[in-house]
């Protein structure tokens, strides 16, 4: 069912808002007039409204966007833990429609990775022991699982000194490190990042941010989806999610002019 990585280097893509990818290559992200609607105690809720999206691969796009504006919905669907009411979702050309429950989840387990604002690493564990956590199940050799592991780790500059620490033990940023490394053990296509930065001070969320800039110079495809658009500064792309719609960044400008401004009052 996966489809191989093609690593390659993107080339600079800074300030390009568009929703279309850019000369780096066809699409491995392509999301096609999606609507998302959830049924709640207060009645139907529309949490995504037509959105589209491309993302090419070895693309850094940074989504931004308030709380409550279809964020954690949009990361939700493009992580195959939902899926839409309407429209289209394929991932390296695959229909995440038609798939079943089974092959969904090893959709999950192969072709993407995520890295969360919380780390969600075991504290008790090693880090080699978190990183090789998702290749339990896999048919790969004891010896292969940790080569895996440990080239994950050197990937993301964590020094082999901290290997056998557990994770407990660790800093913010070096807890950060191994939760990307641990996303990028089973060499997914997508990274998606949800507010990986958001519990770590300024120094340390940008040593994060320089890693995930890395690995976007050695053809990782990332998806980082935050608040900060201080963070946005890091990728090659970034789109605003505004009440459930997608918006390029001069949309978003004519937007926040429309309410003086200031964007006050709009999610």
């Amino acid at each position: 069912m996966a489809i191989g990585y093609q690593s390659q280097r993107p080339s600079s893509a800074s300030g390009n808002s568009s929703t279309q990818p850019g000369p780096k290559g066809p699409a491995v992200i392509d999301v096609r007039n999606v609507h998302r609607i959830y049924e709640s105690e207060a009645g139907y809720v529309h949490a995504l409204k037509g959105v589209s999206l491309q993302v090419a691969r070895g693309e850094f796009l940074c989504i931004m966007g308030p709380s409550g504006s279809g964020k954690s919905t949009l990361m939700n669907l493009l992580g195959c833990l939902d899926t839409p009411t309407s429209g289209t979702y394929l991932l390296e050309g695959l229909d995440i429609s038609q798939l079943t429950d089974d092959e969904l989840a090893e959709l999950r387990a192969t072709r993407l990775g995520f890295v969360f604002q919380s780390f969600n690493l075991l504290p008790r564990a090693t880090v080699l022991r978190n990183v090789i956590l998702p290749l339990t199940y896999t048919d790969l050799p004891a010896g292969d699982r940790m080569e895996r592991a440990v080239k994950a780790l050197t990937s993301v500059g964590l020094p082999a000194t901290y290997f056998d620490h557990r994770s407990n033990e660790l800093s913010g940023g070096q807890m950060q490190r191994v939760a990307i490394a641990r996303a990028l053990v089973n060499e997914p296509a997508v990274i998606l990042a949800d507010e990986p930065t958001g519990n770590l001070d300024s120094a340390t969320g940008e040593m994060v941010l320089k890693t995930f800039a890395r690995l976007r110079d050695e053809g990782r495809t990332i998806v980082l989806i935050t608040h900060d658009p201080e963070v946005c500064a890091w990728g090659d792309r970034t789109m605003h999610i505004r009440d459930g719609r997608l918006l390029s960044d001069e949309e978003e400008r004519a937007v926040v002019a429309a309410h003086g401004g200031t964007g006050r009052g709009l999610t």
